[in-house]
């Protein structure tokens, strides 16, 4: 697709693409009558007004591109023109914008109110379709904006009306929309993002505002500290990543060679490096798809964002819009999207078996965001969140029959952004060096507690202080115990940096109460985040970021439990990572580390699928030569009658610090308590070496005060 950018669209029938042209000029023409008619009354006039300029500004980028203009932009004017695209929903402006649903309720009613913010969202997901050069997916926004400004020139329409025209435009576009994002991420020549990294100057920071992203100074210094630092830096970088993708295929068993696709995921900014790791996969045989996170209501999942990705230019904006399908979802919309995702695999199944899995660098370092919760939002009702679970698991059942669980991996490597403080390139030099952490002394360390593991019936974590955690994690029981073991040794492959064992709990006996004083988990920061289990499954949940406590549960219930009536405990681990520990404390960052790092600061708790989800029948063997049994739990193993009840599409991880610790202890049939951890500090015999750079943290602090410091 990349040298035909502006065609429309590429191996379309002639005929189709002079369809498509005639449609877009006329839109284009159409759209300019708008900005300058009066046939709307107020206040509706000038949101139809704004709305048609934007869309017509969207049309002069792709122009620009297209005829080689925008490439002779300075960087000044590029920056500008940025801010220009994301202004309207900066958190400066987003008070009196039509993207702010409590704006647009206080304007035009409540029910208009959110029919005309939610259309406002879905236009500004042609931003991507400028730069990328789509007049094609342009025309239907536009024609979509037409629609619902003819139903105004009349008088005001009925609200149901407007939503009509939504469902429509949902349903008949799905087979356009899904069809090309999946196919986006099997089909390695339409990457438009990977001609960019390619083949666009990297010296020259205009490449950044090619992507058609929001950009700040977190993409623009991300840039600048890359382009500083010698190239034998930015090759440690690349291969540590690249290389922990290889060795999971190695760890699991699986083999590589059958495949030919790597999927990069990226924040803007790491360029340098993903070219450099383009080429490490290329020696693999693997080539790059790298494409864009989802714009459009039909494609987007919440606020995840899977792909590429800029800077949010208003979190509260994403929020807020998350579950804008709630406008029009039904069983019928819902079957609809499922028989495209089944047609689209079948027609591409010999493809999506040379797909090899998700190769994902995350960033980390922004302010944590907690949001406000408004009632003009759209949200989901009972019915509709039901069906939401219903298509993510469906819709899962049918990538894992194309794209095989047993026989994909991934791998995932995080770095920090500037935001993260005054210290960032100080920073990001400790967080290369946890990175690329010893894995032999880990692996030996960790085999110590595995060793006594083994021997428990179950785990017992108790909080201290203020933390309020007291939870017992019942272990899978070994039938040969000199082959077999019930926890995995973690080291740097596809889960960098080092540092974790983990197991797949059994439900049944696991009982007891999680909590965490401070956490950030999927870029919402969680205060006092309680989880109470029984038999292995959440039954009660709050948090304290809220005062009114039913928005406090609310809370925990969309981003935690993923609208989930229950969640099991998927994976209960140990993280014996004190060196990040201690970089979290030195530079003030703890709440600022991602998941990747955080779960390696302490024990941790995932709820949801567990770690073994789609591949529970691959045997897997620690590097001592036992094989991990403990890869099921009661729940996952429904997955042979039926899938649905099996599999949840989420898995969170949530990490108690080692400050917030009193004791980890692990309990053997015959009651003897054998402590792994007291006070925050390892105490098994074997493990002492990974309080060192914790004592050597107490130590410099108590120099600091000596000083004065």
């Amino acid at each position: 697709m990349s040298e035909n950018q502006g065609q429309i669209p590429e191996g379309a029938p002639e005929s189709e693409k002079e369809g498509y042209q005639e449609r877009y000029d006329l839109s284009v023409a159409r759209l300019k009558e708008m900005q300058a008619e009066d046939t709307t009354a107020e206040p509706f006039r000038d949101y139809f007004r704004q709305m048609a300029g934007f869309a017509l500004g969207l049309t002069e980028i792709t122009r620009q591109i297209m005829d080689g203009s925008w490439h002779k932009l300075s960087l000044e004017e590029l920056q500008e023109g940025n801010l220009a695209l994301y202004a309207d929903i900066l958190p400066d402006h987003y008070e009196k914008s039509y993207a702010n649903p409590e704006y647009a309720v206080s304007v035009f009613g409540e029910e208009m109110g959110k029919l005309l913010s939610f259309l406002y969202t879905e236009l500004r997901g042609g931003i991507a379709y400028a730069f990328e050069c789509r007049p094609d997916y342009l025309t239907i926004l536009n024609e979509l904006l037409i629609q619902v400004y003819n139903h105004f020139e009349g008088g005001i329409p009925k609200p149901e009306s407007i939503q009509d025209i939504f469902y429509w435009y949902a349903s008949d576009y799905c087979d356009v929309f899904l069809t090309d994002r999946i196919e986006e991420q099997l089909y390695p020549m339409q990457s438009f993002a990977a001609d960019v990294v390619l083949c666009e100057d990297l010296d020259d920071e205009r490449y950044l505002y090619r992507f058609g992203e929001y950009i700040t100074e977190n993409e623009l210094g991300t840039a600048r500290h890359l382009r500083s630092l010698p190239l034998e830096t930015l090759k440690k970088m690349a291969d540590v990543y690249t290389e922990g993708y290889r060795i999971g295929f190695i760890n699991t068993g699986k083999d590589l060679s059958k495949k030919s696709v790597v999927d990069i995921r990226y924040r803007l900014g790491f360029e340098r490096v993903v070219k450099l790791a383009i080429e490490n996969f290329e020696k693999m045989g693997l080539a790059p798809v790298i494409y864009r996170a989802a714009s459009s209501v039909v494609t987007k999942r919440g606020q995840r964002k899977v792909g590429f990705w800029g800077a949010a230019a208003n979190k509260q904006y994403e929020y807020d819009h998350r579950q804008d399908e709630a406008l029009f979802l039904d069983k019928r919309y819902m079957e609809r999207k499922l028989d495209v995702v089944r047609h689209v695999y079948e027609e591409s199944k010999r493809q999506a078996a040379q797909y090899a899995g998700p190769a994902l660098i995350e960033t980390f370092g922004e302010n944590p965001f907690s949001p406000q919760v408004k009632k003009e939002a759209n949200t989901y009702t009972e019915a509709q969140r039901s069906l939401s679970l219903a298509y993510d698991s469906r819709s899962g059942q049918i990538t894992n029959q194309y794209i095989k669980g047993e026989e994909r991996s991934f791998t995932i490597i995080a770095f920090p952004v500037p935001e993260i403080g005054e210290q960032y390139a100080e920073i990001f030099d400790e967080v290369i060096r946890i990175n690329t952490l010893d894995a032999k002394l880990y692996e030996t360390v960790q085999q110590r507690m595995i060793d006594a593991l083994d021997q428990g019936e179950y785990v017992h974590v108790l909080g201290k202080g203020k933390n309020e955690t007291d939870i017992r994690v019942k272990l899978h029981t070994l039938e040969d115990p000199e082959k077999e073991t019930v926890f995995e040794n973690c080291v740097a492959d596809v889960n960098i940096p080092v540092g974790e064992i983990f197991t797949s709990p059994v439900l049944e006996g696991t009982q007891g109460v999680l909590h965490v004083s401070r956490v950030y988990l999927n870029e919402l920061q969680y205060r006092d985040l309680k989880l109470t289990f029984r038999e292995g499954r959440i039954t009660d949940y709050t948090c304290s970021n809220f005062e009114n406590e039913e928005d406090n549960r609310k809370y925990v219930s969309d981003n935690v439990l993923h609208d989930h009536p229950m969640l099991p405990l998927g994976e209960f681990a140990i993280g014996t990572n004190t060196t990040a520990y201690v970089a979290g404390r030195k530079y003030q960052i703890e709440e600022k580390l991602p998941i990747l790092i955080a779960e390696k600061t302490g024990p941790h708790f995932a709820v949801g699928d567990t770690c073994y989800s789609w591949s529970e029948d691959v045997r897997v063997y620690n590097p001592n030569g036992k094989e991990i049994v403990a890869k099921d739990n009661s729940i996952s193993r429904l997955r042979k009658e039926d899938p649905e009840k099996a599999y949840f599409q989420c898995h969170t991880d949530i990490t108690i610090p080692y400050e917030e610790l009193d004791e980890i202890s692990v309990v053997t049939k015959e009651g003897k308590r054998i402590i792994l951890l007291k006070n925050g500090r390892f105490v098994l015999p074997g493990t002492e070496v990974l309080n060192e750079p914790l004592e050597r943290w107490e130590k410099d602090a108590e120099g600091r005060n000596c000083n004065g410091q």
